[in-house]
């Protein structure tokens, strides 16, 4: 509660009106630089600048200092869908009718004839659409593209400049820049409200007079619009894309304390002012549709971008930054404060630029301050991208710098975006998953179509890679050990189950969850082939991004082990839908089961051709182990063993979301200093100097698996108790954690010392039975909805309940 109370108390001085130039930014949980960037180095943008959000705006601080550059985003700015020129039908019409083709593919396989069952596969299960823009006009599948650039020309140059600092206060959501150029302290700040929907950027000094400043606004190169003034104190930028004639408008408006303000030539200019405030917002014309008409080129348009934005900016001037960022505080604060992590408190650390923490860290210096620092920051993230009334978090976030990206910056279903939310529940952020839900609820129709043409089933699914638009084709590419993954629709549907499982909130599962499971689950079970000798197996079906095409791929396997277990427990809840559940139960009895080859490794595929010297990124098959909940070293050991195995066999190396989900998977093994290890070489080698991971270049999921993986280090739920410090590594021998989350909605808070459990409080949000494990002991007790239970840990005792 102190320090809550302090961190409170120092955002309130913050926004006092005053100048803050002395607050101790870099104080509590911070990212900071202390050298300046340069406005011409874009490469700055990756690794340097500062990433500030609200689900739907985002913004990148440079922190240049003659010149200040923004990067701006709004995530629904999406070139593609079904309003091009060549209209709704070039859009929808897409899907191969490939469904009669299983007949013969599995007959090959029958046959022995990999050859001709591969060439089946390639030839039938992709599309004809491409996935880069320069392939065809117009683009179907689009990409997320930037709303352009801010720039804010101070007058100043770097002769001279002392005391600089560019920071990331995690603790408010707040970018600053600091600087001290012939005795005046400059500081800039910055974030965005997600009440207001707006980003807000304030220029002051310790010495009155001394803004003088030229706002401008760079657009996206792939719009057609105009840029003008907005009254006497602001612009305004009406567009649409050239792609597909998305509307959007970028609304700004600066308010001065002293000084002058001029508005000409599309520009914003301020002479002599004490402090500028620059209010910007932004939106476009996208409506989330749960049931388009495929007839409609404009089934996704339905919003005015005019209208909204004048709305929020009117709103925002009216407040004003004071109480717009008491407002921004509340509301940001409410959800990151949920957790606290102390890792080995008693040991000092100083106060230095995020960067040298880093090299210090890779040259083989402990800080577990960076480690807590990067934890935090995974959520920090998550609240900055993924809020309730927009899409979900993307391939980076929502942060992107161009006009087009890395992999069209889209949601990649066979693995990336569902990374992105691993943290969500465990970490007490239930409410940044709501985006998801709703994107899944956006596949849903479109899926149907997907599902039924390319395999004759019931249900949805969606394939490789996912727009705003309701994409769930395959594309055209024939090689298919990427695109081709069926199982992405019932891998995302996981992830409902999950939100439930960890809130039980039922209401939900009944009136939104259940059909997405059911559907989800009717979709496995036509899509696999029921073979003469009575067994179910996948074919045709690849590990994905590895291998060849294959009559049962462990992953694939897994992902419906996962998705049917998903559906029985779902209509045991609701009570409902036991002949489907009977199905489900007897697919799952005759599925063929995991199996372990000739090195004593899970296998990957039906045969045993794995390599032992692959150290491939992708570990598919070990998806029962994490994310999924059939391999375990407590339920299923002889198979957790083999998954050991695989996982040495790749070794600890990899891109940064791969070392990411290691991490998680060490840690379902029980493994801690393994985890650990996994955990050291994402942030030595997979992370850049801001923070972010890097595949390379940056993405996003990593940040994600790897605050997950800390989590599962520390607490673990899926087996249906509550397993504490499950695995905790030698490196952390005291600290605590409060607020994580298990299933059932439990809140728990730990304590330990000397690398054993001292103390737990376990709060239930639900009531209902609770288990607790922690080593080899075991306690159960019945819990009431609200309270919270005192649990210690005795050796000679074991387990304690007060």
């Amino acid at each position: 509660m102190k320090k809550f109370c302090f961190l409170f108390i120092n955002s309130l001085f913050l926004v006092s009106g005053i100048f803050a130039g002395e607050t101790e930014y870099t104080k509590g949980l911070s990212i900071w630089f202390d050298t300046p960037n340069v406005m011409e180095e874009h490469t700055a943008w990756e690794s340097q600048s500062l990433p500030i959000g609200n689900g739907s705006l985002g913004a990148n601080i440079i922190g240049s200092v003659d010149t200040e550059r923004i990067t701006f985003n709004e995530k629904t700015l999406w070139r593609g869908g079904p309003n091009t020129a060549k209209g709704a039908e070039y859009y929808w019409n897409v899907n191969k009718q490939s469904a009669h083709v299983l007949d013969e593919i599995r007959k090959a396989f029958t046959e022995g004839d990999q050859q001709k069952a591969e060439m089946l596969t390639r030839q039938n299960f992709n599309s004809e659409v491409p996935y880069e823009a320069n392939r065809e006009k117009p683009f179907r599948f689009g990409n997320f593209t930037i709303m352009g650039e801010f720039y804010v020309e101070t007058g100043l140059d770097t002769l001279g400049i002392s005391d600089y600092k560019r920071i990331l206060s995690l603790d408010s959501a707040l970018a600053v820049v600091q600087f001290k150029k012939n005795n005046v302290a400059y500081q800039r700040s910055y974030f965005i409200s997600y009440p207001a929907n707006v980003l807000v950027m304030r220029f002051s000094a310790d010495r009155a007079g001394m803004q003088n400043l030229v706002f401008s606004y760079a657009p996206n190169s792939i719009s057609q619009g105009s840029l003008s003034g907005d009254g006497d104190k602001g612009l305004v930028f009406s567009a649409s894309l050239n792609n597909n004639g998305m509307k959007y408008v970028v609304r700004i408006q600066a308010e001065t304390k002293g000084g002058t303000l001029s508005n000409t030539g599309c520009r914003l200019t301020v002479k002599g002012a004490d402090e500028v405030v620059f209010y910007v917002t932004a939106d476009t014309d996208y409506k989330m549709n749960f049931n388009p008409d495929f007839k409609d080129p404009k089934t996704y348009v339905g919003v005015d971008p005019a209208e909204t934005t004048c709305q929020w900016i009117s709103n925002a001037v009216t407040q004003g930054y004071t109480a717009l960022f008491q407002q921004h505080y509340s509301d940001y604060a409410a959800l990151f404060n949920r957790v606290r992590l102390n890792l080995n408190p008693s040991v000092k650390t100083s106060d230095i630029p995020t960067p040298q923490r880093l090299e210090n860290y890779r040259n083989g210096q402990p800080d577990y301050y960076l480690e807590e620092l990067y934890y935090q920051f995974g959520r920090y993230l998550l609240i900055a991208s993924s809020r309730a009334g927009n899409m979900p978090a993307n391939l980076q976030g929502i942060w992107h710098n161009d006009v087009d990206g890395p992999w069209r910056v889209d949601y990649h279903n066979n693995i990336n975006v569902q990374m992105n939310y691993w943290p969500a529940c465990p970490t007490n952020l239930s409410e940044c998953m709501l985006p998801l839900v709703d994107f899944i609820r956006t596949l849903v129709k479109p899926g149907e179509k997907t599902a039924q043409s390319y395999f004759g089933a019931r249900g949805w699914t969606a394939s490789i890679s996912s727009n705003i638009f309701g994409f769930t084709t395959p594309l055209e590419s024939q090689d298919m050990s990427w695109n081709f993954n069926p199982m992405a629709g019932p891998w995302l549907a996981t992830h409902i189950w999950e939100y439930y499982d960890y809130t039980r909130d039922l209401n939900f599962l009944k009136e939104t969850g259940y059909e997405l499971i059911k559907s989800s689950a009717d979709f496995a079970v036509d899509y696999l082939w029921h073979k003469p000798d009575g067994t179910y197996t996948a074919a045709p079906s690849t590990s994905p991004e590895h291998g060849p095409v294959d009559q049962g791929t462990t992953f694939v396997h897994a992902v419906v082990r996962e998705i049917l277990l998903d559906a029985i427990e779902a209509s045991k809840v609701l009570g409902v839908d036991k002949k489907e559940r009977k199905q489900w139960n007897d697919v799952l009895s005759k599925l063929v089961p995991y199996k372990i080859g000739r090195y004593g490794q899970l296998m990957e595929w039906s045969t045993d051709i794995d390599d032992p010297k692959d150290e491939h990124r992708h570990v598919n098959h070990l998806f029962g182990l994490h994310p999924g909940h059939t391999v375990s070293p407590v339920t299923t050991p002889e198979l957790a063993t083999a998954a050991k195995v695989v996982l040495l066999h790749r070794g600890d190396g990899a891109t940064g979301w791969s070392m990411g989900w290691k991490l998680n998977q060490w840690a379902r093994l029980q493994d801690g200093n393994h985890a650990y290890t996994l955990f050291g070489n994402l942030l030595k080698n997979g992370t850049m100097d801001n923070l972010w991971d890097t595949h390379p270049p940056f993405q996003i999921d990593g940040n994600f698996g790897g605050t997950a993986g800390v989590t599962e280090m520390l607490l673990q739920s899926h087996m249906g108790f509550i397993q504490l410090l499950p695995a905790l590594p030698n490196a952390w021998k005291d600290g605590s954690i409060s607020g994580i989350c298990a299933k059932g909605n439990f809140e728990v808070d730990m304590i330990w010392e000397n690398n054993q459990l001292k103390e737990a409080t376990v709060r239930s949000g639900a009531g209902g039975n609770c288990v607790i494990k922690y080593g080899d002991k075991m306690l159960s007790f019945k819990t009431i909805k609200g309270q919270s239970y005192q649990i210690k840990y005795n050796v000679a005792k074991g387990l304690i309940r007060n």
